[in-house]
């Protein structure tokens, strides 16, 4: 069967809720991503065409088509981590102090290099202010959850875990928000990363993306059933032999290093992984393992189509994808509570 007609509870009695088989969405999510990834390659500032310059195709929009395909892949993963090891789905990968803690890193190498001399833009296209601030992204979002971990002495408490990401996004942010004030000059720079942008992205970055998707994929998958456990609760996946405290550990662990990676080499890219695994669910009734897989493509699908039309839609001129994201990504939840608060079935 291509799709499964299931009851749903509450509304009309009558009410059916069609969704596809799992097999059948991952194929449609793989077709419609090698559609949008030649999409991607064709779409330029002047019309559509394969046919133009190669170092036009292959050298900058063939990695930045791959690269919004990675970073949304990895932040759909991370989304989908995070709903299953808060048992929230609102969860979503910024939860626990990596936004705030790389907008700070990156506003501190921005005004550190306004002072110098050099560009305050958002990555610089060469040199050692690219790979700085690239890397103060990185390291600020891990520094930002590893600081929630030591305020919150571990993840062994799922509470406490998100009281102290809370505590340390609003600190963070407030400290960035100082310096930005202390350094107007950084600021051009730093609403560019909080925005979200895929229009720097190189071959580089692709490599790094797709080694940090290639580890964290299959071990976030490995442990699935895992996930499955801590979402009947602490107590009934201590009783399954999971050990709670260890594997919690580690799945905080692939949601930093996955919100890292993205965050590096997009920005702040909204909604994509609080979104991903709310379409998955209502396409599909699946357990964690083909979730986390489900997430990854339809995260790096939604990403990728975002930034299509981000330098389509008012072409010559592009849009920030994160806004892009946050617009349509706010519009969708909007849609959403009318129609639960409508009495539909969602």
């Amino acid at each position: 069967m291509l799709r499964e007609k299931l009851p749903v509870s509450g509304g009309r009695a009558d009410a059916q809720r069609w969704r596809w088989t799992p097999a059948t969405l991952y194929l449609l999510l793989i077709v419609a991503t090698l559609f949008a990834l030649v999409a991607g390659m064709a779409a330029g500032s002047a019309g559509w065409s394969l046919s133009d310059a190669p170092t036009v195709v292959w050298g900058i929009r063939a990695p930045r088509t791959f690269g919004s395909f990675l970073v949304g892949a990895l932040l759909g993963l991370a989304g989908a981590i995070a709903q299953g090891v808060f048992r929230n789905p609102l969860a979503e990968p910024y939860l626990l102090g990596s936004a705030s803690g790389a907008t700070l890193a990156v506003v501190v190498v921005l005004t550190g290099g306004s002072m110098l001399g050099w560009s305050a833009g958002w990555q610089s296209p060469m040199g050692w202010a690219q790979i700085g601030v690239v890397g103060a992204a990185f390291a600020g979002a891990m520094g930002g959850i590893v600081l929630t971990l030591a305020l919150a002495r571990g993840a062994a408490q799922t509470s406490v875990l998100l009281l102290a990401g809370v505590v340390v996004g609003v600190l963070l942010g407030a400290i960035a928000n100082v310096m930005l004030m202390v350094s107007p000059e950084a600021m051009r720079g730093a609403q560019v990363f909080m925005l979200g942008n895929t229009s720097f992205l190189g071959w580089s970055g692709v490599a790094a993306l797709a080694v940090v998707l290639v580890v964290a994929l299959p071990l976030s998958m490995r442990f699935g059933r895992a996930l499955d456990a801590l979402v009947l609760g602490e107590d009934t996946a201590a009783s399954l032999g999971v050990a709670v405290p260890s594997i919690r550990l580690l799945f905080v662990a692939l949601l930093a290093l996955c919100t890292g990676a993205a965050v590096a080499e997009a920005g702040l890219v909204a909604f994509v992984g609080l979104a991903a695994p709310h379409l998955v669910r209502r396409s599909v009734v699946v357990p964690h393992t083909p979730l986390l897989g489900l997430s990854a493509l339809t995260g790096g699908l939604l990403l990728l189509c975002a930034d299509i039309l981000a330098r389509t839609i008012i072409a010559p001129m592009e849009l920030p994808v994160g806004l892009l994201t946050a617009v349509v990504g706010g519009l969708y939840l909007v849609s959403l509570l009318h129609r639960r608060a409508g009495g539909g079935t969602g």
